[in-house]
């Protein structure tokens, strides 16, 4: 058990230490051009999907010798990885983080419906893609759901619910791209985010719809440990990060 004053300097050991990486940091050079260091980011299918792919284009060309790595975690385990320096950067939705997390807001995102194209029930309705499902349509449609931890309720849900409805969940999976899938094979609805929608759309000849009512917007956001803030390497891969994440609303 740590004395009362070991606790009592607990905080400023903390500060002190920061200080000290934060200084043996902020001088140090880092070359993309040379470098063969490993990096390793959290993110989820989402942005490995959407992100990593743009992320490779952009980088091989001008980093051949570096390595990045992503998987894939809780959002409860995020800051603990980045603080244990298991991980360089995290992206996530908006987050209450502690201070010493820093953060960046990448883009804003929402949830869209995909179906396939000319679905049974979407079409014969006149619903036609880009517009919006009837509530009482959506309702009626079995769907598939995204779910890490196998919950059958979403964002969605709460406003069904005060207007006295609520929707048939006929499968969830921990996958984005499981939820796209399973969409373009089956007469299954999905709620996706936006830029991911876009993405698979046209490979998967889905057609976008807006939900019901209006889903909570989503603040895309990056996050690091405040010691590498100065660290050459992680700020220029913040960089890349910044510039591949430029989406149109």
């Amino acid at each position: 058990m740590p004395t009362p004053r070991a606790l009592q300097l607990k905080e400023p050991v903390r500060q002190a230490l920061v200080q000290i990486e934060l200084a043996l940091t902020a001088n140090a050079t880092f070359d993309p051009r040379t470098s063969t260091r490993s990096f390793m980011l959290i993110g989820s299918d989402y942005f490995s999907a959407l992100l990593m792919p743009k992320l490779a284009a952009k980088v091989a060309p001008v980093a051949p010798s570096i390595t990045l790595q992503m998987i894939d975690h809780p959002s409860t385990d995020v800051f603990g990885l980045l603080g244990d320096d298991r991980a360089d950067i995290a992206l996530d939705r908006a987050l209450e983080t502690p201070e010493w997390i820093v953060s960046h807001k990448l883009f804003r995102s929402w949830l869209v419906c995909i179906a396939r194209r000319e679905h049974p029930l979407l079409g014969p309705k006149g619903i036609k893609p880009g517009e919006t499902i009837p509530a009482d349509v959506f309702c009626a449609i079995p769907q598939v759901l995204r779910s890490a931890d196998g919950a059958k309720t979403g964002t969605i849900d709460p406003a069904l619910e005060r207007l006295g409805l609520s929707r048939k969940v006929a499968m969830t999976v921990p996958h984005f791209q499981a939820v796209a899938l399973a969409v373009a094979t089956s007469e299954l609805l999905g709620s996706i985010p936006a830029h991911f929608a876009r993405l698979v759309a046209e490979r998967l000849d889905l057609d976008i719809f807006i939900p019901p009512m209006e889903p909570p917007a989503m603040d895309v956001t990056m996050y690091w440990h405040r010691r590498f803030d100065r660290d050459a390497g992680n700020a220029w891969l913040r960089e890349q990060l910044v510039a591949v994440a430029s989406f149109d609303p």
